[in-house]
């Protein structure tokens, strides 16, 4: 019977949590499938914040990912070997997203985006208290594509980028820079690839030199600016056509039905 993570082991092969003391590492460490998430490694994620808070000898956590991509979302091809966690073929649901759990994380938690950052990955940049991100970064939020009303999504972008540019990057699902995410307000430091890791750490450890009681008061204000999201909704849209339909034309490397005829083509968006 599945039972929850050992030690260190946090249920999945693809993820690693590393001790380079007084830190954590998380490694996203699955490059067959692009980093995609399964939701044992969503489940691992929110478990390895847990870890860390819970862990006298680590001060902070780091969340990064292998090769040229950070996290792409959710898998929807669902051909994972870790299969303990299963979500009655509901990818993505609530119970296991790690993006609230990050949010009120006791000890800091940087993100050092490596490469492609969508989808989850990019709400996982967003909820960590700092995002270092490469130059070579490229982000994007394709919710809408595969037929999922990511309202998690509109309410943080909403607040931080305004409608206009929500409106944007969500309604087209377009890729967009490095340096437009930084220059948006969506990420705070842009730094060269090959010094991203001693970057994210040292921003880890200027972190760590704040006082956790009044980190702890002023990440409470921050969070209640997020504010809630509408979960129903989410959740909903897991169980509508529209999603099976977004997540067999992503399978299948096509468009959806609901795209015009004249404007689809033989490939994902």
């Amino acid at each position: 019977m599945p039972r929850p993570p050992d030690g260190d082991w946090l249920g999945t092969p693809y993820l690693r949590l590393e001790r380079h003391e007084p830190f954590g590492h998380l490694v996203v460490d699955r490059p067959e499938a692009r980093n995609a998430l399964t939701p044992a490694m969503y489940f691992g994620v929110r478990y390895a914040v847990r870890r860390v808070d819970a862990d006298p000898t680590l001060a902070g956590l780091l969340i990064t990912g292998v090769g040229d991509v950070f996290i792409p979302g959710g898998d929807l091809g669902r051909n994972a070997d870790d299969h303990w966690l299963h979500l009655g073929g509901v990818p993505g649901a609530i119970d296991v997203l790690p993006f609230d759990v990050l949010r009120q994380s006791v000890k800091p938690v940087v993100a050092a985006v490596n490469g492609i950052c969508q989808g989850g990955g990019l709400m996982i940049a967003l909820c960590a208290d700092v995002a270092v991100v490469s130059e070579r970064a490229t982000f994007r939020v394709p919710e809408l594509l595969r037929g999922i009303s990511d309202t998690y999504f509109a309410s943080v972008l909403v607040r931080l980028v305004g409608p206009v540019r929500t409106r944007d990057l969500m309604l087209t699902g377009r890729t967009f820079t490095a340096r437009e995410a930084f220059e948006w307000g969506l990420v705070s430091r842009v730094v060269p690839h090959d010094e991203l890791l001693d970057e994210a750490v040292a921003a880890l450890a200027q972190c760590c030199q704040t006082a956790p009681g009044a980190r702890r008061d002023v990440k409470r204000v921050l969070d209640q600016y997020v504010g809630l999201h509408d979960r129903i909704a989410f959740f909903d849209s897991l169980q509508r056509d529209e999603s099976r339909e977004g997540f067999s034309a992503f399978i299948e490397k096509r468009s959806p039905t609901w795209v015009p005829e004249s404007l689809r083509r033989d490939a994902r968006a």
